[in-house]
């Protein structure tokens, strides 16, 4: 074909000159003008699509499946006649050879391309043969592509899913001139109540019991402690039976685990977990037997019970070291952190301080002054401030750094905590953490990891559920999952949270967790949970006014709690149908004190009328002045005349008096009430 300007090719495929130039463009050739003249390959590329889309009108809408019928004759044989002249010419240039390809589940037209080294022109050409009208930056499924590769004698392979952070920041191996001493990194482990915090008191000499809830530590927190010029980092997980995941977040990133066993009470259930968590993560144990100073301590049953876990001590001929030690008394603390530095000694910790940090996020919470706040631990490199940061969807530039004791720092190296101000949000406790080259490779690696987050969200969306309703759900086969929305204080109260009630899916209903977060319950979690059919559940924190009103207009079910047994117990009860009846409060009627009256037996009585509804023997009664209540109670007596009666009707008179309450003056409003079982 001789060259054809753009209005000339418009003018014989009957469509305007702009739809041909708007075409060229998504084909990704560059058109000035309507007179601007094609190529023969383009003007073939326009003819084929035209053809083809006149052809293949009802399965446009379908783009990306591939369309099983064939296009005319003459377009197949003109394919085939170029593709052999293609073998031809690569078998001339490169022998026998066959091209293998890795390309992901879904790849964009323009990305295809590239791998197969071919013009974007030709790989369109072939799509516009199976049917599908694709443009240069629609995605194509796996099959799609393979397809289109057979075309270009191309085999193409699956890429196996990796972590996006991972593949991306792709560590290369330190030569061992470049490693450095690091300190050790210790996390204390044991059962609830064993003495772990106290025993972290006893070594930093300060007090953190005091601050945690009931005395059980809810929150991880990381210490750097400087024994003889040498420091040593130490991580404080709960000890309570719900934060396993918490304590294994611990194992997994420190060297050596002590493992607190009280000498009075033995080897407990979360002893036992810690034991595993320790042993999975490959990590040294050194069990410290705490409380010796009370006198029912008994350390030979102790290690008698150690030894069914596979810990036999040195003196009783293993390799486990045990130190007895107090930390109300202060005892024996010295010989334990010489003993972690004896194991730091024999293992040789290393690590390059001279490269880009990397580490783990301890804890994260969103404080309110100092926006999205993150506990780190840099296990290679050095952190310093200004450091563009990615951990998971969170993203940022590091503006400040403090050290455990609170003071500001400029930089962190191998095994020290830090906590840092910067990020987009709050990341999620136990994700890592990479130093990009730049804010843009942070922000668009982070965008990235949003991105595959948000496709693994898109849920079907069922009637509203409610923990009063789940039973009766599960018995109709109506309920299969209970999807819940978790909120707390810290991200590691919210995975807790998550991993305790997770673990309570059975046969009938499992429970999934779709999204967990820090800070109050938001309008947006209750559309998120609305939108899923789900629960939410808070752990100290409360909802929002706005958050409360939707909640209510979209039927979502809230559920807050201090202690995680009670949300625990809650929701069991609820899968068994056996919740405690709720009860709600009914006013029954107003009634209006007009005159007052003492009496020397009975006190002050409330010459009263019934103003609405009715009162009666049993009600509970609340006492209005000025529009605030001064004071709730009981009934003492109601009487009609000298008479004692068991109701009162609106309309009426009647004198009351008051349980354990005489300040009553007139004009004071008395509200009555009822509690009734509100039916599930």
């Amino acid at each position: 074909m001789s060259k054809i300007r753009v209005y000339e090719m418009a003018k014989q495929l009957n469509v305007s000159s702009k739809e041909i130039i708007q075409k060229l463009q998504e084909f990704d050739v560059q058109i000035n003008s309507h007179m601007s003249t094609l190529e023969d390959a383009e003007a073939d590329l326009l003819l084929e699509y035209y053809t083809a889309t006149e052809k293949t009108v009802e399965t446009t809408e379908q783009q990306e499946e591939v369309s099983k019928e064939k296009i005319e004759v003459s377009v197949e044989e003109k394919k085939h006649r170029s593709r052999k002249e293609k073998q031809e010419q690569q078998q001339e240039e490169e022998g026998d050879t066959i091209l293998s390809i890795q390309i992901p589940d879904k790849i964009t037209v323009k990305a295809l391309a590239e791998k197969l080294d071919q013009p974007f022109s030709n790989v369109m050409k072939v799509l516009m043969g199976k049917g599908v009208m694709a443009t240069i930056n629609q995605e194509i499924n796996f099959e799609t592509a393979s397809l289109v590769a057979e075309e270009f004698d191309v085999l193409v392979e699956e890429e196996e899913a990796t972590d996006l952070l991972e593949t991306l920041f792709l560590e290369e191996p330190d030569s061992p001139e470049e490693l450095q001493e690091r300190p050790p990194v210790v996390v204390v482990m044991g059962h609830v109540d064993h003495g772990k915090t106290s025993l972290l008191d006893a070594i930093r000499e300060s007090n953190v019991t005091s601050r945690e809830a009931g005395g059980i530590t809810q929150h991880i927190g990381a210490y750097v402690v400087d024994i003889d010029g040498k420091k040593i980092t130490f991580l404080d997980t709960p000890g309570h039976e719900a934060f396993t995941a918490m304590r294994m977040r611990g194992a997994q990133v420190t060297d050596v685990a002590i493992l607190v066993v009280a000498a009075d009470d033995g080897v407990m259930p979360q002893t036992i977990e810690a034991i595993n968590h320790a042993k999975a993560a490959g990590i040294q144990i050194i069990v410290a037997i705490n409380k010796m100073d009370k006198p029912s301590a008994n350390p030979d049953r102790v290690k008698q019970e150690l030894v069914e876990y596979g810990l036999v001590v040195e003196d009783w001929g293993g390799d486990t070291i045990c130190v007895p030690v107090s930390a109300l008394k202060n005892e024996g603390i010295d010989q334990l952190l010489e003993m972690v530095l004896l194991v730091s000694e024999m293992e040789e910790f290393k690590a390059n301080p001279d490269k880009k940090a990397r580490g783990t996020i301890i804890e994260a919470e969103l404080d309110k002054g100092r926006g999205p706040v993150a506990t780190v631990l840099v296990q290679d490199g050095t952190l310093k401030v200004g450091d563009p940061i990615i951990a998971g969807s969170a993203y940022g530039r590091i503006r400040a750094m403090m050290d455990d004791k609170g003071r500001r720092v400029k930089q962190a190296g191998p095994s020290t905590p830090v906590e840092i101000l910067g990020l987009s949000e709050v990341p999620a406790a136990g994700e890592l953490f990479y130093v990009a080259n730049s804010d843009r490779e942070a922000r668009q690696f982070a965008e990235r990891v949003i991105a595959a987050g948000r496709e693994r969200l898109i849920q079907d969306t069922p009637q509203k559920v409610s923990l009063d309703d789940l039973f009766y759900q599960i018995q109709t086969g109506n309920m299969k999952e209970l999807n819940i929305v978790v909120k707390a204080d810290v991200q590691g109260s919210v995975e807790a949270v998550k991993q305790s009630l997770e673990k309570l899916s059975n046969e009938e209903v499992r429970i999934r967790t779709l999204h967990g977060g820090v800070g109050a319950v938001t309008e947006s979690d209750v559309m998120l949970a609305s939108a899923s059919n789900a629960i939410i559940i808070g752990f100290n924190v409360r909802p929002e006014v706005s958050a409360t009103s939707v909640a209510e207009r979209e039927k979502v079910d809230i559920r807050l709690y201090r202690v995680i047994y009670s949300a625990i117990e809650d929701i069991e009860a609820a899968m068994k149908g056996m919740l405690d009846p709720v009860y709600q409060e009914k006013v029954t009627g107003h009634v209006e004190i007009r005159q007052i009256f003492k009496a020397s037996a009975l006190g002050t009585i409330g010459g009263s009328y019934v103003l609405d509804g009715k009162i009666t023997r049993n009600s509970k009664v609340r006492i209005v002045r000025d529009g605030i209540v001064i004071h709730e109670g009981e009934l003492s007596s109601l009487k009609r005349f000298k008479d004692d009666v068991r109701e009162v009707n609106a309309g009426y008179e009647c004198g009351l008096t008051f349980n354990k309450f005489n300040d009553i003056k007139e004009g004071d409003i008395v509200e009555a009430y009822i509690m009734e079982e509100v039916k599930r």
